[in-house]
C-alpha cells in the first residue's frame, strides 16, 4: 500500500506553486529571498552567503511585529548547526527535540538571539549545507500554510541549483573554492534583487561578457536568454524515483512513494514561442498528485493542482491527460515535478541476517512485481555491515546474478543484472565471517546489533512506474518550422531499503524519508 506524504513544498527550478490566495490576501504574491548560504559543517565555515536589504526592509514591513532580523552569518551557522543537531552537545532540547518536532520537511525554525527566523529552507548534502529564507508577506504569527508561501518552493528550487552546480568540485578544495566565488557572480543573474528567476546554475554565464543583451523593443521573457538559429526541436524526458522502505513485518508497514519529473529542451527560434506538451496515463495508470510547475507555464487546468497526497481523506483525483502551455526558457529546464501512490513497489524483497559469535548467516530473496519491465539498465543489491570487522570469510549461494565483495571488505555487491530470470524471483544465502575491527571500517549509529538493510540500485529505461508517457505527436510548438520530437522515460531507485526482518525497525528512518 502507498502511504501519504508530509507536506514537503517542492517545484520545478524557478517555479511558484500555484495555491489559492488566502482570505484577505492579494491575488498575486511576489516570490523573493531575504538571504542565501552555502555553509559547511566540519569545519565550520561560510563558503557563500547573499543578503537582500530590500527584501529584508519588505519582510520588515509584511511581518510587522513578529518580524526576526537576520543574523550574522557566524551566528546564523551556529544556530543553524544547533537545529540540524551536528554538534558535539547532544542533550535533549524541549523546543527542538521534543515528539511534536518531528521533521518532516527542509523548512525550519531556527532559533536566533532576536527569536526564532522562520521559515528557513535547509538541507545537508555531502558535508555542506544548503539554506535560504524566502519572504512572507504576512504577519508570522500565527505561522500561515507552508502551501501559501511561493517562496518557499523557488527557494529550494534555487538551492538544488547550486547543489548540482557545486556537487562536482567537492573532491578538490581548490575547485570548490573557486566555484564558490564565481557563484556570487551567477546569483546575481539567477537571483537579481532576491527573485530566483533561474534555477539552473549551471546554464549561466560566470562572466558578463557573454551575457547577450536582447533588444528591447522584443517581447521575450525574462527567462529566455538568448534567441535560438536553427532546426527547432524538443527533447522531453520523464524521470521517476522510488523511495521504498520494507520490513517484512506484520506489525510495520511497508512504504513507498515515486517523485516524477518532466525534463525538457527546446531549441526553437523567436523570442517567445509558445509551446503544449500533454502527459498522458494508461487505463491503468497512478493518477499524479501535487504537481508544481515551472513559471514559464502560461497556464494550467485548476483540476489538475486539486489532487494532493497531503491530505489522506482527499478523494479529489485527476486522470489526466496533462496539458502544459509554456513558453520555453532557452536552457534545459524541469516542466513540472509531481508525486503518485502506485498500489505496488517494482521489487519487494525480504532480508533475515542472525548473527553467531563472530559469523553472520544472511538471507535475502527479491521478487520482480508482474507488472514491472524486465529490462534494466543496472539492477544490484548493496549488502553493507557497520560496526563490525572486515569480511575474512565468505560462504554464499546465489540462484541468479553473482557476488562481489567489496575492496574494503565491508559490503557485499549482489549484480542481477539487466534481467530478473522467467521465475522473477532470486535468492542468496550465506555465512560471512568477521575480523577484527579497525577504526577504519565504516560505523552507522542505526545500524546496531543487528540493525541492518539492502539497499536497491537499479534504472529501468523507457518505463515509468506511473505508466505516465509523452505522446510526441501531440506536443504542439506554434513557430516557423517542422520540429523534431524526442520523448524518453525512465525509473530509478532512490533510497530503496529493504530491512533486517530479524530485528527492530529503524523508525527514525521512516520519519527521515517519509
Amino acid at each position: 500500500m502507498a502511504v501519504r506524504r508530509p507536506a514537503v513544498p517542492r517545484a520545478a527550478p524557478g517555479s511558484s506553486p500555484a495555491a489559492a490566495p488566502r482570505p484577505g490576501s492579494p491575488l498575486r504574491r511576489v516570490m523573493a529571498l531575504r538571504a542565501l548560504w552555502v555553509l559547511r559543517h566540519e569545519p565550520r565555515a561560510v563558503l557563500f552567503s547573499r543578503r537582500y536589504p530590500t527584501v529584508e526592509a519588505r519582510a520588515e514591513a509584511f511581518n510587522g511585529s513578529t518580524h526576526v532580523a537576520v543574523p550574522s552569518d557566524s551566528d546564523f551557522l551556529k544556530a543553524l548547526l544547533f537545529e540540524l543537531r551536528l554538534t558535539e552537545d547532544q542533550s535533549f532540547v524541549e523546543h527542538r527535540d521534543t515528539s511534536t518536532r518531528i521533521d518532516h520537511s527542509s523548512v525550519r525554525s531556527v532559533r536566533v538571539e532576536g527569536g526564532d527566523l522562520w521559515p528557513v529552507v535547509a538541507f545537508q548534502k555531502s558535508g555542506l549545507i544548503y539554506a535560504c529564507l524566502p519572504l512572507v508577506e504576512e504577519a508570522l504569527e500565527p505561522r500561515p500554510p507552508l502551501l501559501t508561501i511561493p517562496g518557499l518552493s523557488q527557494g529550494l528550487a534555487l538551492l538544488f541549483g547550486i547543489l548540482d552546480y557545486i556537487s562536482p568540485s567537492r573532491k578538490n578544495e581548490a575547485e570548490l573554492s573557486a566555484k564558490a566565488g564565481q557563484l556570487r557572480t551567477l546569483i546575481i543573474q539567477a537571483c537579481p534583487l532576491g527573485t530566483p528567476l533561474n534555477a539552473n546554475i549551471s546554464s549561466l554565464s560566470s562572466s558578463f561578457d557573454d551575457i547577450q543583451v536582447v533588444p528591447a523593443d522584443v517581447k521575450q521573457p525574462a527567462w529566455r536568454s538568448n534567441t535560438y538559429k536553427g532546426k527547432p526541436q524538443v527533447n522531453v524526458c520523464i524521470t521517476e524515483k522510488v523511495k521504498c522502505m520494507q520490513y517484512d513485518k506484520r506489525d510495520v508497514v511497508d512504504m513507498w512513494q515515486v517523485y516524477g519529473a518532466v525534463n525538457c529542451k527546446c531549441d526553437i527560434e523567436g523570442a517567445a514561442p509558445n509551446v503544449t506538451l500533454t502527459l498522458n496515463l494508461p487505463t491503468n495508470g497512478s493518477p499524479l498528485q501535487d504537481i508544481f510547475v515551472h513559471h514559464c507555464v502560461t497556464s494550467i487546468d485548476p483540476a489538475m493542482l486539486m489532487s494532493s497526497s497531503v491530505n489522506p481523506l482527499d478523494d479529489s483525483v485527476y486522470s489526466g491527460p496533462y496539458k502544459f502551455p509554456f513558453i520555453p526558457p532557452s536552457e534545459s529546464f524541469n516542466l513540472c515535478y509531481y508525486t503518485s501512490q502506485v498500489p505496488v513497489p517494482p521489487i519487494l524483497g525480504c532480508y533475515q541476517l542472525t548473527e553467531e559469535g563472530s559469523q553472520c548467516k544472511i538471507t535475502v530473496n527479491l521478487k520482480l512485481h508482474e507488472s514491472i519491465k524486465n529490462s534494466f539498465e543496472y539492477c544490484e543489491a548493496r549488502i553493507p555491515f557497520f560496526n563490525r570487522g572486515p569480511i575474512a570469510h565468505l560462504e554464499y549461494k546465489v540462484s541468479y546474478g553473482q557476488l562481489d565483495l567489496s575492496r574494503e571488505k565491508s559490503l557485499l555487491v549482489w549484480v542481477i543484472g539487466q534481467k530478473f530470470p522467467k521465475s522473477s524471483e532470486v535468492s542468496l544465502t550465506g555465512t560471512v565471517t568477521f575480523g577484527d575491527i579497525g577504526e577504519e571500517h565504516p560505523t552507522d549509529y542505526v545500524c546496531t546489533g543487528n540493525t541492518a538493510y539492502v539497499k536497491m540500485y537499479f534504472r529501468i529505461p523507457d518505463f515509468t512506474l506511473t505508466g505516465c508517457y509523452v505522446d510526441q505527436h501531440s506536443v504542439q510548438i506554434f513557430a516557423p518550422g517542422k520540429p523534431k520530437i524526442t520523448a524518453s522515460r525512465e525509473l530509478i531507485s532512490s533510497d530503496y531499503y529493504i530491512w533486517n526482518s530479524e530485528a527492530s525497525a529503524p523508525t527514525m528512518y521512516k520519519s527521515l524519508y517519509y
